[in-house]
């Protein structure tokens, strides 16, 4: 089975949870399949890439984007299958469906009705990313939804996908890799006091992953937690700017305020994870959240916003704590920010002045990681699907 697999993400450059997700279905897949990585960028060991075309250097970030799948598609000839992930993706697997008559399975980590605040970052392009999403979706003989949460929000959003396309595959978690490491080395290199309670954040910075709300929350932490943000990736300038502005405020008021920007290697990011006495996840949208299931591994406790998939890998009272959060739109930012903000400190400071259920959460966590979310049975499962497809011979309209 010859299958093109259409990514924006993939290793070295990854910085969200769907380029983790391809980067390991892609191991998985390529033991199984025939496969091809075709990505954005430069090439590299296990991919193929495409860049914008240069004459649209100076245009929308939407525009170029489209283009690099226009050479993404082109480099996919002979592909029996087309599987994309992402908007940025989607473009290319549709096309090969139509150009080499190829049955297309759409991943879908995120949905662009779920993001309005996409339009800040890329302006009209934005109408160009939802466009590029729907029609692929829309045409997909398959949809993979990463999340029951996902597979709902599908359907609503897209009414004219008939239901029996979407099938829920959840992300997945590398427990050989992502578990605890007690070392202190790579930590106290970040300022980060081993010895204190401490309240961990990963993410871009962007509206979706909901810094600005855990910032607020942090005005009314315990005074002994430390606050570590391991935090790039801006969207826009403006955001960049009110992060800026908002993480000196805090340290205005607080001790223990660690910010780092850069993209670290992932055993650092492990050993951070693992010294956390909480990692918060204070997502307004999030199908599901790779980044609790890498907390979950090294063993500690989450507190997160009870938000799309989120509730599907962290049970609450088991293996974390949920957040309620109220929205006029899904998605959306909170009703009450000042409310959400200090729902969100509560449940913190509930656990770090108790560091023996935050440690009997985190060991759960654990083990709900290892038993329901390895990559291999993932893999097994899009094996599967692709099967499926390829033996329905695609489809080539909506049914």
């Amino acid at each position: 089975m010859r299958v093109a697999l259409f990514t924006r993400e993939f290793p070295p450059d990854v910085y969200g949870g769907a380029g983790v997700h391809v980067e390991y279905l892609a191991d998985r897949l390529s033991r199984r399949c025939d496969l091809s990585v075709l990505c954005f960028g430069q090439d590299r060991p296990g991919a193929t890439a495409a860049q914008p075309d240069p004459t649209l250097g100076g245009a929308n970030a939407a525009l170029q984007a489209l283009s690099t799948d226009l050479r993404l598609c082109a480099a996919a000839a002979g592909c029996e299958l087309a599987h994309s992930h992402t908007w940025y993706a989607n473009l290319a697997g549709h096309l090969a469906k139509l150009l080499y008559g190829a049955p297309h399975v759409v991943t879908s980590h995120s949905l662009e009705p779920r993001r309005p605040w996409k339009a800040e970052q890329l302006g009209g392009g934005y109408a160009l990313s939802s466009w590029a999403e729907r029609t692929a979706i829309e045409a997909a003989d398959a949809v993979i939804a990463v999340s029951a949460a996902m597979r709902a929000d599908i359907l609503d959003c897209y009414p004219a996908l008939a239901s029996e396309r979407v099938t829920v595959i959840h992300n997945g978690i590398d427990t050989d890799l992502y578990k605890p490491d007690r070392a202190t080395g790579v930590v106290e290199s970040l300022g980060m006091d081993p010895a204190r309670p401490s309240v961990v954040f990963v993410g871009r910075i962007t509206r979706q992953k909901g810094l600005e709300h855990l910032l607020a929350a942090a005005r009314h932490f315990d005074p002994q937690a430390q606050l570590i943000l391991l935090a790039g990736a801006p969207d826009t300038p403006e955001i960049a700017a009110q992060t800026e502005d908002a993480v000196a405020a805090l340290a205005r008021l607080r001790d223990g305020v660690v910010w780092v920007r850069e993209m670290l290697p992932k055993q650092d990011v492990i050993q951070v994870l693992t010294h956390a006495t909480v990692f918060c996840c204070p997502s307004v949208y999030e199908p599901m959240g790779i980044v609790n299931l890498e907390a979950m591994a090294c063993e500690t406790a989450v507190v997160a916003t009870a938000t799309g998939g989120i509730p599907e890998v962290v049970a609450d009272g088991e293996t974390g704590l949920l957040v309620p959060i109220e929205q006029d739109e899904p998605g959306g930012p909170p009703k009450d920010p000042e409310a959400f903000a200090l729902r969100m400190a509560e449940t913190v400071n509930s656990l770090v002045g108790d560091p023996a259920r935050a440690a009997s959460l985190g060991q759960a966590g654990r083990a709900r990681a290892v038993e329901l979310f390895s990559w291999d049975a993932i893999a097994e499962r899009t094996m599967g699907l692709y099967r499926q497809v390829l033996q329905a011979g695609g489809r080539s309209q909506i049914a």
